[in-house]
């Protein structure tokens, strides 16, 4: 009996990423044709975009053994496994030649506009299990193209849509209005423009995860160097002892000294921190700005914003798809409970595999940052461990596809710490999220706080 016509199609992968690149790897060693559909320029485009960021994790956690097997003929040797890559590293030394390996196996320029079942909308139930995916793309020079596919590993990531500003989730009042004052990345105050940009300048940095610890710190660093350079850092609740991450007790050092770099700052008195406050809206004063809460507190005044608020899943692209999502996380229905960032950290994330992360629509899976949703917990080995099962069970191999083993290093900032908006040891922090807001201002030589928040 010949085999379906689908299993002689390829398996289409959306993103050249981390996870991306390893779910080709592991399509490969198992016999079956993967197709790699990247919208930046080269490998790991969305990486590249913070290549001057330092990993938490060493290169040990961040090479996938199916990879590195690919890679190995190339004579191609790994990093020091006890080294930390940066984003720019991580692309250079690893995903592109992993991607230059895979050869036409990879196309660039080209964006996914939908994902669909060939001939059926997602209504019609008829013969809908039998039929091919279709993922329908456009080119970098404008065409359009249909590619059909036996299965979609979506490994898109998060990277392109930012949360806001605006405590609600949405825009807030005025966000749009002020772009040229807001950024929503960690900014390379290597580059003569970045530098310029927040040198000598009042920056508000929204946000409370690794992402915001790296831009206090940064910041911090650059008002050793440039008078009048200071950080307020707008929190939604208060400074309590899990603030900050595991510190020395986290098993990703790294991660841990991440957090001390940011206490350090407030401490040292180049960030000020404001508690309690949700923002509502930004508006100008003059040329310069001031954010507003819900409860009609404003801060003093502020000349750039930066907005580390988390990242969200695209999930335009696959509305004619019957996925089974969490009305929360906008995860897989089964993953959500095990990576809930109110109860879990990175390390307190159950193994899972294929099982959790199936959906109605069976051929259809999200893996990586995106299969996460809005939760902030997730590790490159993670995702490397669910494309291995994934695409066990693209290949048939149900046993090895449930066979899921992975430990991961606990604690850390990425979250477990109890509700984000709840208040954290309110009587050192001065309130949670329905105190006044206040400001805190801690160290020897710290400036008298101009805020209006209190």
């Amino acid at each position: 009996m010949s085999a379906p016509i689908t299993d002689q199609l390829p398996v289409v992968v959306i993103g050249a990423g981390p996870v991306g690149l390893a779910a080709a790897a592991h399509l490969v060693e198992r016999g079956l044709d993967p197709l790699v559909l990247e919208a930046g320029p080269a490998a790991g485009s969305a990486v590249r975009e913070w290549s001057h960021v330092r990993l938490f994790s060493t290169w040990g956690e961040v090479v996938d053994p199916a990879a590195e097997k690919l890679l190995a003929p190339t004579g191609w040797t790994g990093p020091d496994v006890s080294a930390y890559p940066t984003g720019g590293d991580w692309a250079e030394r690893y995903l592109q030649p992993l991607a230059d390996v895979l050869g036409d196996k990879v196309r660039y320029g080209v964006r996914v506009a939908g994902v669909a079942r060939a001939g059926r909308d997602r209504i019609v139930d008829s013969g809908r299990d039998d039929q091919p995916f279709t993922v329908h793309i456009e080119t970098a020079d404008g065409r359009e193209e249909r590619i059909t596919a036996r299965a979609v590993i979506d490994a898109s990531g998060t990277w392109s849509t930012p949360s806001p500003m605006g405590a609600d989730g949405l825009a807030a009042l005025g966000e749009k209005a002020v772009a040229d004052r807001v950024s929503y990345r960690v900014p390379d105050l290597n580059d003569p423009a970045a530098r310029a940009r927040y040198a000598g300048k009042r920056t508000a940095v929204v946000g409370s995860g690794a992402s915001a610890f790296t831009a206090l710190a940064l910041l911090a660093d650059l008002a050793e160097k440039e008078k009048g350079t200071h950080a307020v850092w707008i929190l939604r609740r208060g400074i309590g002892a899990n603030t900050y991450g595991g510190g020395e007790a986290d098993q990703l050092p790294a991660r841990g000294a991440l957090g001390l770099r940011a206490k350090a700052a407030v401490e040292a008195g180049h960030a000020s921190a404001i508690t309690g406050f949700r923002t509502q809206a930004v508006s100008y004063d003059g040329d310069r700005l001031v954010l507003e809460s819900e409860d009609g507190h404003r801060t003093g005044p502020i000349d750039e914003v930066i907005v580390l608020t988390g990242l969200r899943p695209d999930l335009s692209f696959l509305s004619e798809l019957r996925l089974g999502l969490d009305e929360r996380l906008q995860a897989p229905t089964d993953l959500a409970p095990l990576i809930d960032p109110n109860v879990h950290s990175c390390g307190t994330v159950y193994p899972h595999g294929v099982n959790e992360l199936s959906h109605p629509e069976q051929g259809i899976y999200l893996v990586g940052m995106k299969s996460y949703g809005r939760a902030p917990t997730f590790l490159a080995m993670t995702g490397y461990e669910q494309v291995r099962s994934v695409t066990a069970a693209i290949a048939g191999d149900q046993e090895a596809a449930e066979r899921v083993e992975l430990t991961l290093p606990e604690t850390g900032v990425c979250g477990g710490a109890g509700l984000f908006d709840e208040a954290e040891n309110t009587e050192q922090s001065g309130g949670g999220c329905c105190a006044t807001p206040t400001t805190l201002q801690i160290g020897i030589g710290v400036p008298a706080s101009t805020s209006g928040g209190c």
